[in-house]
């Protein structure tokens, strides 16, 4: 760490694709930060909008990059990651208002516990008082989700604990971390990017952690929402982490629990009329899978905590928010994949 370890450098690095006068109000709050030792990235992805040059007039302070094509959520920005100059890097959505000590508490939470992926709580920007995200979590199966999701913020987590991954709308972390976990991986272009890179990190020793008492406001999915394409990189990039992360000997115990699951994800997608995103997404692993076994074995040979002990961190039920999934489906589902991911964990861990 460095001799000026009070007042850090930080890098935040704002990725824009087509967010419109969204992209300017994010802007604009950071520099209501009380942090005073920072510099703001505007990395844009071949906007149509204007967006981001609209951004540069009004705030001619910030160092804007702009790409020649959209390079997705992950390369985008890696693009500012190597831009940065900060002992720190913030990885910060456009669709985002901050409080004024976010930085100041992120940091202090990173002074305490030591290298990690940090995220702050998350509250939706056009609902009252709801939370988006007290943290992420890994499922066994590959899922990611937000804890508390939709729920009303009542201070219920009050300390920083550790998460299973810390939200990609709001990641703070070090250079010094990422030299060792390695940047967002490009295949995944966007969605489970940061489960991807928290569960890259967890193989390394390195932890996730929500920090409570640093605050951001967030739209959500301004560009995809809940769409088919949506879809297709959520599943997909989920089945990709599941080959590449799990060493074989664990897929193997894992796989006939995996096809069960593979049945109730089938008839989701079929529920909500995606089922071609379902579709595309196998086609596109199938494609992919010379690509994705050199990935696994990469990572396998990189890993120093091995699947058994990640496992055990893992909860049994993942937490389904109500405009995606009706209340009954959403118990059917938890019920069965609490039950599949018990007897899995009894092979794995016993």
């Amino acid at each position: 760490m460095s001799e000026n370890f009070q007042n850090p450098l930080v890098s935040i690095i704002v990725l824009n694709y087509n967010a419109g006068d969204l992209l300017a109000d994010c802007v604009k709050s950071l520099y209501d930060t009380n942090y005073n030792n920072y510099e703001i990235i505007v990395v844009d992805n071949a906007s149509k909008d204007g967006s981001q040059k609209k951004c540069k007039e009004r705030f001619d302070q910030i160092k804007l990059i702009e790409n020649k094509e959209n390079l997705g959520y992950c390369e985008g920005n890696n693009v500012g990651i190597k831009q940065a100059t900060g002992e720190f890097i913030v990885i910060l959505n456009p669709d985002t208002l901050i409080e004024p000590n976010w930085i100041t508490e992120l940091v202090s939470a990173y002074k305490k516990h030591g290298e990690g992926l940090y995220q702050p709580k998350i509250i939706s920007l056009y609902e009252e008082n709801i939370l988006q995200s007290t943290g992420n979590m890994i499922h066994i199966f590959g899922f990611g989700f937000a804890r508390d999701k939709g729920v009303p913020d009542s201070s219920q987590r009050k300390d920083v604990e550790q998460i299973g991954y810390a939200s990609g709308t709001c990641l703070f972390t070090s250079q010094s971390v990422l030299k060792k976990v390695g940047v967002f991986d490009p295949f995944l272009f966007l969605y489970h990017d940061d489960l991807d890179l928290g569960w890259r990190a967890a193989q390394l020793g390195i932890k996730s952690y929500y920090v409570p008492l640093s605050l951001i406001y967030h739209v959500e999915s301004y560009s995809l929402k809940w769409s088919s394409k949506k879809f297709f990189w959520l599943e997909r990039n989920r089945r990709y982490c599941l080959f590449t992360h799990y060493s074989a000997d664990t897929y193997k115990k894992i796989r006939t629990y995996l096809w069960l699951v593979e049945i109730m994800v089938w008839i989701f997608y079929i529920s909500k009329g995606f089922v071609g995103a379902k579709i595309k997404a196998e086609k596109d692993i199938r494609k992919n899978k010379k690509y994705i076994l050199q990935k696994q074995q990469e990572l396998e040979n990189k890993k120093i905590i091995p699947d058994k002990e990640l496992i055990k961190s893992f909860p049994d039920e993942i937490f389904v928010p109500k405009n995606v999934s009706g209340g009954l489906g959403s118990r059917i589902f938890n019920s069965l994949l609490r039950s599949a991911s018990k007897k899995v964990k009894s092979k794995i861990l016993y």
